[in-house]
């Protein structure tokens, strides 16, 4: 898959899967993997930002097997901007869309 698409769309991707429970970073970067690959680092950087951004909230749960895993929780502020943010990839997509099907 295009690289540009990727990161185009990194960040919706992680809050989609936060909003419907809180996530490690580990298991954002492995669930978005299931569906196209992504380098697990690439993940970090953008949860950091988020977080910085006010989207996020950080907290330690302890792991079955090792050290405590920090998890993160979409803020109210967070889950308005992703709202926003789908409205937005609606509207992107179907016009994208419209584009391919008229040059078919």
């Amino acid at each position: 898959m295009n690289v540009q698409f990727k990161k185009g769309v990194l960040d919706l991707c992680v809050m989609v899967l936060a909003a419907k429970e809180d996530r490690y970073g580990y298991e954002l970067a492995v669930t978005i993997s299931g569906k196209f690959d992504i380098a697990v680092g690439s993940v970090y950087p953008i949860l950091n930002r988020l977080t910085q951004e006010g989207y996020f909230t950080t907290y330690l749960r302890e792991s079955p097997g090792g050290p405590p895993r920090k998890y993160y929780r979409l803020t109210e502020e967070g889950r308005a901007k992703l709202a926003a943010l789908t409205d937005e990839w609606h509207m992107f997509t179907k016009a994208v869309n419209e584009w391919i099907g008229e040059g078919l």
